[in-house]
């Protein structure tokens, strides 16, 4: 089976998710990345639990690390930057996450590896950037949804006492979204490089990227210049577009214009509310929403949420369940779209992992290892890759290199 990205050799210095997940993406895509990591220890998400398998292997490090092959070599010493020297004057793109200047102080940095490999894309994922006042500041995920703005709009709606407490979102979404954003990048570069022979360096910082997802939110501030305030399940610049509570539970209701309005009014049995002045258009039904939402909550109370579904559905009003997490990985149209894949793992057998989201019809996306074992490949790569002899490899093995 083709794959898109079968030419392209990753070498993975990254820990815990957002780098971890860029060439998890790349991976799915085809690339070959070797993940090198810490011997003895490994990528910190190893011991990230429960849950662990019965063999001890971490749930949370399954999440972002199929594709891979896992090589231990220790940083720290010089045998062990030879080893990173010796691999990057093959690879194509390396992708890093330590604090800035790190790899630099060990000659690991860019400018080093560009005169060994002048192709090669070096992607630097850092919580701030490389420029700027901050960017010698670690970076974690939830602190960066609380200083990029995020988490003052997330949680309950704001009440007439103030804002409440603020909330973060309950996946690491910054981190997830920080490797989409370096898989793009890296891909645009490989693109480049191809015309032009040319590698280049890549900096992508997880507060440059949490800010450009506030996206509306963000640009309503500066038009209007007026700060954004917490709706909490609701919307600030649509309305009915909410959380909406039913007979028995909860339904999401998303309608987006007017003529999903009328339609929403007919399967509630209340179409002189799409008639109404007030309520026609959606910046009056923004403007009138604490009029308007009452009189639809008690038309929803009145029937269980699988009414409504079906009958919404049916009319064509965007709308969904609640679902929380076993339901939404059960649920049919994931299990069509092969969302959950069951992949062997050498010492866990049969584990499921969330499957690659394109369907790309000539190369398509897919899952040929499972997460690796600490040090699984570290042998088959140095006499594959770089021809070291047995002789070599357990020299380095005695000096705890690999």
């Amino acid at each position: 089976m083709n794959s898109a990205l079968s030419d392209i050799l990753i070498l993975d210095l990254s820990r815990i998710l957002a780098g971890p997940y860029a060439t998890m993406v790349l991976g799915d895509l085809g690339a070959r990345v070797i993940k090198i990591e810490q011997p003895g220890s490994g990528d910190d998400t190893r011991r990230w639990g429960p849950p662990f398998t019965a063999n001890g292997e971490s749930a949370y490090f399954f999440s972002a690390n199929r594709n891979k092959e896992s090589v231990t070599v220790d940083l720290k010493t010089a045998a062990g930057r030879q080893v990173i020297l010796d691999l990057v004057a093959k690879a194509d793109v390396l992708i890093e996450n330590f604090k800035v200047d790190t790899l630099d102080g060990l000659g690991l940095g860019y400018s080093s590896l560009h005169e060994i490999n002048p192709g090669l894309i070096y992607c630097a994922l850092t919580g701030y950037g490389q420029t700027g006042p901050y960017r010698q500041r670690p970076g974690y995920d939830t602190a960066i949804q609380a200083q990029s703005g995020l988490m003052s709009i997330t949680g309950p709606a704001d009440t007439a006492d103030g804002p409440g407490e603020p909330y973060k979102v309950g996946v690491a979404a910054v981190d997830v979204t920080t490797g989409l954003h370096a898989a793009i990048a890296i891909l645009a570069a490989l693109h480049h490089r191809q015309a032009t022979g040319e590698g280049q360096f890549i900096d992508i910082a997880l507060f440059d990227v949490q800010l450009s997802w506030l996206i509306n939110v963000a640009s309503a501030y500066l038009v209007s210049g007026e700060p954004p305030k917490r709706y909490g399940n609701a919307h600030a610049s649509i309305v009915p577009y909410q959380v909406m509570a039913t007979a028995d539970g909860w339904l999401m209701l998303a309608v987006g214009n007017d003529l999903q309005f009328a339609a929403l009014c007919q399967v509630l049995h209340c179409t002189e509310l799409a008639q109404d002045p007030h309520f026609a258009t959606n910046p009056a039904r923004v403007a009138q929403r604490t009029t308007l939402i009452p009189l639809l909550e008690a038309r929803f109370r009145q029937q269980p949420t699988s009414f409504w579904l079906e009958q919404l559905v049916a009319a064509k009003v965007p709308c969904s369940p609640v679902n929380d997490i076993p339901t939404a990985l059960a649920d049919p149209q994931t299990i069509a779209r092969r969302m959950v894949q069951v992949v062997e793992h050498p010492v866990t057998g049969p584990i499921p992992l969330l499957g690659p989201v394109p369907k790309m019809s000539a190369t398509p996306a897919q899952i040929r290892s499972a997460p690796p074992l600490l040090g699984e490949h570290t042998e088959a790569v140095l006499c594959e890759l770089l021809g070291y002899d047995q002789a070599k490899i357990q020299a380095l093995r005695t000096d705890k290199v690999i």
